[in-house]
C-alpha cells in the first residue's frame, strides 16, 4: 500500500511538473489596483481650503505693498502683477488673522508683513479718506477703475476698513510691535471723511474723484453688498452719518423690504435688479466677513434669516436646475460674481445669479456660505477635495469658475473671491473674525445708532 501511494506521488508530480513548462499557458498578470481616492475629513477639507485660499495673500501677494493683487493668472503669472485691490486687501487681512490663529502662517512674520502693508496704505492716494478702487503697488497712487472712476472708492473703502478694525482688535493687547500694529489700523479707519460721501444728502454716494467730482452719480441704495459701508459709516467716531441718511437712503423709508419667497424660502429684502428673485451670494458675503448676522436685526430683517436663506435659495435653485446644466447638484452649486465663460468659449466676467446662469459655477460661493449652509456647503467642499482637486484647484486654492456643462475651468483667481473663503469658513468653525469685528466698541455704537440689536453679542 505505501508502494502504491509512493508512486501515485511520483506520477501526480510528474504531470504537475509537465504542466508548468514553457509550453503551458501562463496566468495573465494581476492588473495594477486603481489608486484610491484621498477622502477627507470634514475638518481635514476645511483645514485644506483654508490654508490654500491663504496663500493668495501671503505667497502671491503684491511684491512691493504686500497687499492683495486684483488678479492671478496661472496661465499668466506676470498679469497686472502691481494692480492692488483695496476691497480684497480688505479680505487679505481678515485671511492672515486666520492663517495665523490656524498656525498656517507664523505670527512674527505676519506682523512684519502687515506692518509694511498698512505703512504703504498711510501713504497712498486717498480721497477725503476714501482709498481708490485700484492703487499702483509700487508707487501708490490711484490706478483708474474706469474713465471717470480715478478717485475715492467709498464700498471697497469700507470692505478695507472691516480688516483694518478687525486687525486693531486682534493685535492691540499684544507685544509692542503688535500694538503699534493695531494704532496704525486705527489711525487708518478713523482717517474715512464718510460724510463727505453724503454729498450733503440723505444717502452715500460710492464714488468722488477730484476731476470729475460726483459725476458717477452711484447711491448706495440697499438691498446689496453695501451695508458695511452704512454701519462703519455711522460708527466712525470722527467723520459719522447721521441715522437718517441710513434710514432715507439705504432702506428708502422701508421700501427696502420684500415680501416675496423662492422655493419657499422668504428672500426678506428687495435685491436690488432681482426682480423679487435673490441677487449673486457675494451680498451675503462681504458685508458679513466682520458684521456677524447671527441673531441681528432692526426695523426692516433678520439678518440671519436673510442670508440663510440666500444661500438656501442659490442651493435650491442649482437643484431645480431650470436651464437644465450639465453637472448642476446638491454637490455642485453656488452663483456669485466670478469669472466666466462667455458664448464663444472666451473668459469673462459676470454676477452670476438665478435671472444671470450662463452654467458656471464659482466655488468661494458655496465655499464661503459654510456659516448658512453648512451641510450644503460641506457637500461642495468634498466634491471639489475628494472628487475634482487635480482639476479644479490650484496653487492657491479652488480656481475661480468652471462649468461642467462646456468641461470648461479657468485656472486664474480673484482676490474678492478668495478672499472670502478662510475668514466665512472660519466664522463657521469659531466665529473668529465675527467675534473680533463686532467687539469693537464703535461697531457698537453704530450698530446702535441705526437701531440694530444682536442677541449674539448683546448689543
Amino acid at each position: 500500500m505505501k508502494t502504491f501511494k509512493f508512486y501515485a506521488f511520483v506520477f501526480l508530480f510528474s504531470i504537475l511538473s509537465c504542466s508548468s513548462s514553457s509550453d503551458a499557458p501562463k496566468p495573465s498578470p494581476t492588473p495594477a489596483p486603481t489608486p484610491t481616492p484621498t477622502v477627507l475629513t470634514d475638518d481635514q477639507a476645511m483645514d485644506q481650503v483654508q490654508k490654500d485660499a491663504i496663500k493668495y495673500f501671503w505667497e502671491y501677494a503684491e511684491s512691493n505693498s504686500r497687499l492683495a493683487r486684483e488678479r492671478y493668472h496661472t496661465d499668466d503669472p506676470g498679469n497686472d502683477a502691481h494692480i492692488v485691490t483695496t476691497g480684497g486687501s480688505g479680505f487679505g487681512l481678515m485671511s492672515l488673522i486666520v492663517g495665523i490663529e490656524r498656525g498656517f502662517i507664523p505670527r512674527v512674520e505676519a506682523v512684519s508683513r502687515l506692518t509694511i502693508a498698512l505703512n504703504f496704505l498711510e501713504k497712498a492716494d486717498r480721497f477725503h479718506g476714501a482709498w481708490p478702487h485700484w492703487i499702483n503697488g509700487e508707487t501708490g497712487h490711484v490706478i483708474p477703475f474706469g474713465t471717470i472712476d480715478n478717485g475715492g472708492d467709498l464700498v471697497e473703502t469700507s470692505f478695507l476698513c472691516q480688516g483694518l478694525l478687525t486687525v486693531r482688535e486682534y493685535f492691540k493687547k499684544g507685544n509692542t510691535d503688535e500694538q503699534a500694529l493695531a494704532t496704525k489700523a486705527d489711525n487708518l479707519w478713523k482717517g474715512v471723511e464718510w460724510d463727505w460721501y453724503t454729498k450733503g444728502e440723505n444717502v452715500l454716494y460710492w464714488h468722488w474723484s477730484p476731476n470729475y467730482a460726483w459725476q458717477m452719480n452711484f447711491k448706495l441704495e440697499g438691498y446689496n453688498e453695501c451695508l458695511i459701508t452704512y454701519v462703519l459709516g455711522a460708527a466712525s467716531p470722527t467723520h459719522p452719518i447721521s441715522v437718517s441718511v441710513y434710514q432715507q437712503g439705504w432702506a428708502r423709508n422701508g421700501g427696502i423690504v420684500s415680501g416675496s419667497s423662492q422655493y419657499g424660502f422668504p428672500v426678506v429684502l428687495n435685491y436690488n435688479g432681482a426682480q423679487g428673485n435673490v441677487g449673486p451670494l457675494f451680498w451675503s458675503h462681504y458685508s458679513y466677513l466682520g458684521l456677524d448676522p447671527r441673531g441681528l436685526t432692526d426695523a426692516y430683517a433678520n439678518y440671519w434669516t436673510l442670508t440663510q436663506n440666500h444661500s438656501k435659495i442659490i442651493n435650491q435653485y442649482c437643484i431645480a436646475n431650470p436651464n437644465k446644466w450639465a453637472g448642476y447638484s446638491d454637490k455642485c452649486w453656488g452663483l456669485t460674481a466670478s469669472y466666466t465663460r462667455n458664448s464663444d468659449g472666451t473668459t469673462g466676467y459676470t454676477a452670476h445669479q438665478p435671472l444671470n446662469d450662463p452654467g458656471v459655477i464659482s466655488p468661494t460661493a458655496a465655499l464661503s456660505s459654510f456659516p448658512y449652509t453648512p451641510v450644503e456647503s460641506m457637500k461642495f467642499l468634498h466634491f471639489l477635495y475628494d472628487e475634482k482637486k487635480s482639476t479644479l484647484v490650484g496653487v492657491a486654492g479652488p480656481y475661480d469658475a468652471f462649468s461642467p456643462q462646456y468641461n470648461w475651468f479657468t485656472p486664474r483667481y480673484l482676490a474678492i473671491d478668495q478672499g472670502t473663503i478662510a475668514p466665512m469658513i472660519e466664522n463657521h468653525r469659531t466665529g473668529l473674525i465675527w467675534n473680533l469685528f463686532m467687539q469693537a466698541p464703535e461697531v457698537k455704537v453704530g450698530l446702535k445708532k441705526l437701531g440694530f440689536s444682536s442677541t449674539q453679542h448683546n448689543l
